[in-house]
C-alpha cells in the first residue's frame, strides 16, 4: 500500500483539477444524464431508476441531478478488504493506494519459455502465485481469459485458480449473475459461510459500463445483483477519447463521470450503503491505428483528473496503471509503466488494476507484473516524502563526526542508512566488472529469473480438502447448466 498526502510528512502529491474543475465537471455530468441520458436496456435497472424520479423513454432513461445527489450520498467512503485468513485488510479510503494485476486477456505469456499463447486454465493460479509472493502487489486479478474452458464460465475457473494460490484480496469479473453466484459460493465456502463472506469480504466484485453512456443489460444485472448480496464492487469505463468521446479532455471526463454517477445511481437504490468504487480507463485513440493506447499520457492525465474527481465527491476510486502498448519486455514497457505507476501514486488513485498488461491489454506478462512491482517499491519510498524534525535532522552527530569527517563508522548512523535508503530487488547498481561476472543478465532476464524463483519456491497457503471438494462440486453443478458438445 502507498499513502498519498501523508500527514507525518509533506509527502509528494499533485492535482490535476481545482475543487472548482471538479464542481464544473460534476455540474455537466448532472445535466448530461437529464437531457440526454442514459442507454439502459435492462428492465430491472429502468424500475429502479423510474421509481425513483428518472424518466423513461423506451431504453433511454434520463436521471434528475436531485436521484443522483441522493445516491452520492448513500456510497460509504470507506470501506475494508481483507486476505482470505482473516487478516490484515486493504483499507479503501481517500489517499490510499493499493496495485493490483488486470483481467481478461486473451493472450499470455508464459513465463519460462517467454511464448506468446493463448490464455489456458492454470494461468490466472500462476498469477496469482507469483502476486502472492510480491510484496507491493495488495490484491489480484486474473491477467487471462481461457480459451480451453467452457467460455462463459472463464470467469469461474480464473476465480478458484487464483482463490487456490493466494491469500490476498481478488477483484472478480463475471458474465451473468449465475456466474457471479458461482463465485459467491465459492467464495462464502472458502471463508465459511456467506455471513463469514460479509463481514470479512475478500472478493471484489469488477465490471464495467459501456461508453459513451451506456450500461450493458448483464453486466447492470451483475450490478443489482452483487449489491442485493452484500458484494463490494466497482464499475469501470472510458471512454476512449477522440471516438467514444470528443477530443477535448474536459468532454472526455464528463462523459465518464456522467456513466460512473449512472451506476452509483443503480447500485444504490439497489441497496442503500452498498461499498463501491467508480473507475475510469479513459485512454486516447491513437490516430493512425485507432486502437486505445494504454501508454499514452492522455490516458495517465485523465485517470488522475478522474482520480480528482471521486475525492471530491467523497466516492472511492480504481485507477489504471503497469500497462503498456509494448509486445514484451523492453524499455517503452519501462518507460509507460513508470509514468502512469508514479502519476497513480501523486493522485492518490484508490485501487490501481492493469499491472501486468502488454499490446493494449491482450497479453498478460509476470515479467511486466515483477517490473512493476520493483517500480512501486520505488515509488514507496518517494511518497514517504522528507521528515523534518529535531531527531531526522542529527545535528548531535553532525556535531560528532565534525568536518570533513564519515558517518559510516557510527552504528546509529549505519542502522538509519538501511531504513532510509531503498535497495533494488531487481534493477542491477554492481559494477560493470561484477555485472559481467553474475552473467551479464539485462533486465527481462532478470526478470524471467524472479518469476520462475517464484514459482518454484513459493508455497501459497492452501485451501482445505473439504473446501476443495465443495468448489469441485460448484463447479460440476455450473458446467451442467452449459451443454457442452
Amino acid at each position: 500500500m502507498i499513502v498519498a498526502n501523508q500527514c507525518a510528512a509533506q509527502s509528494p502529491q499533485f492535482r490535476v483539477l481545482s475543487d472548482q474543475q471538479c464542481q464544473q465537471l460534476f455540474l455537466a455530468a448532472l445535466e448530461c444524464l437529464s437531457r440526454v441520458g442514459m442507454k439502459i436496456p435492462n428492465l430491472e435497472a429502468q424500475e429502479l431508476l423510474k421509481k425513483a424520479g428518472a424518466r423513461v423513454e423506451n431504453q433511454l432513461v434520463y436521471l434528475p441531478p436531485q436521484l443522483i445527489q441522493r445516491a452520492i450520498a448513500d456510497v460509504p467512503q470507506m470501506f475494508n478488504l481483507w486476505r482470505r485468513d482473516g487478516s490484515q485488510t486493504i483499507q479503501i479510503a481517500p489517499d490510499r493506494v493499493y496495485f493490483g494485476t488486470g483481467p481478461t486477456c486473451s493472450n499470455y505469456i508464459e513465463p519460462l519459455s517467454g511464448v506468446r499463447r493463448k490464455a489456458q486454465r492454470g494461468d490466472a493460479a500462476m498469477t496469482a502465485h507469483v502476486c502472492d509472493a510480491l510484496p507491493n502487489l495488495d490484491y489480484v486479478m486474473s491477467l487471462s481469459l481461457y480459451s480451453d474452458v467452457t467460455p462463459a464460465l472463464s470467469p469461474v475457473y480464473e476465480f478458484v485458480d487464483m482463490i487456490s494460490n493466494t491469500v490476498k484480496p481478488i477483484a472478480a469479473w463475471a458474465n451473468d449473475p449465475a456466474t457471479l453466484e458461482d463465485i459467491y459460493r465459492i467464495a462464502s465456502a472458502v471463508a465459511g459461510g456467506e455471513d463469514n463472506l460479509k463481514r470479512r469480504p475478500f472478493v471484489l466484485f469488477f465490471t464495467t459500463y459501456e461508453s459513451p453512456l451506456q450500461l450493458d443489460t448483464r453486466q447492470t444485472a451483475n450490478l443489482i445483483w452483487a449489491a442485493q448480496h452484500g458484494m463490494p464492487l466497482v464499475c469501470l469505463g472510458g471512454p476512449t477519447t477522440g471516438s467514444e468521446s470528443p477530443a477535448y479532455s474536459a468532454s472526455a471526463l464528463m462523459l465518464h463521470l456522467a456513466s460512473a454517477l449512472c451506476t452509483v445511481a443503480v447500485v444504490q437504490l439497489a441497496k442503500p450503503g452498498t461499498a463501491m468504487m467508480i473507475g475510469a480507463v479513459p485512454s486516447a485513440m491513437d490516430l493512425r491505428t485507432a486502437r486505445p493506447a494504454y501508454g499514452s499520457p492522455e490516458g495517465v492525465l485523465h485517470t488522475a483528473a478522474a482520480s480528482d474527481l471521486a475525492r471530491y465527491l467523497g466516492i472511492p476510486f480504481m485507477g489504471t496503471a503497469g500497462a503498456s502498448e509494448s509486445k514484451l519486455l523492453d524499455a517503452q514497457a519501462g518507460i509507460e509503466i513508470t509514468l502512469q505507476i508514479m502519476a497513480s501514486c501523486l493522485s492518490g488513485a484508490g485501487m490501481v488494476h492493469d499491472v501486468g498488461f502488454l499490446d493494449c491489454a491482450d497479453i498478460g506478462s509476470l515479467e511486466m507484473v515483477v517490473m512493476a512491482d520493483e517500480v512501486i517499491a520505488m515509488l514507496k519510498r518517494f511518497m514517504r516524502g522528507v521528515e523534518v524534525n529535531q531527531q531526522t535532522l542529527m545535528l548531535d552527530m553532525v556535531e560528532k563526526v565534525g568536518p570533513g569527517g564519515s558517518f559510516l563508522n557510527q552504528p546509529k548512523a549505519a542502522k538509519l542508512c538501511r531504513g532510509e535508503i531503498w535497495v533494488p530487488g531487481l534493477l542491477d547498481r554492481n559494477s560493470y566488472p561484477i555485472w559481467e561476472k553474475s552473467g551479464s543478465l539485462d533486465l527481462q532476464q532478470r526478470a524471467k529469473a524472479k518469476v520462475a524463483n517464484i514459482l518454484e519456491n513459493h508455497q501459497p497457503a492452501p485451501l482445505s480438502t473439504e473446501v476443495i471438494k465443495e468448489i469441485d462440486e460448484i463447479l460440476i453443478q455450473a458446467e451442467s447448466r452449459y451443454n457442452r458438445d
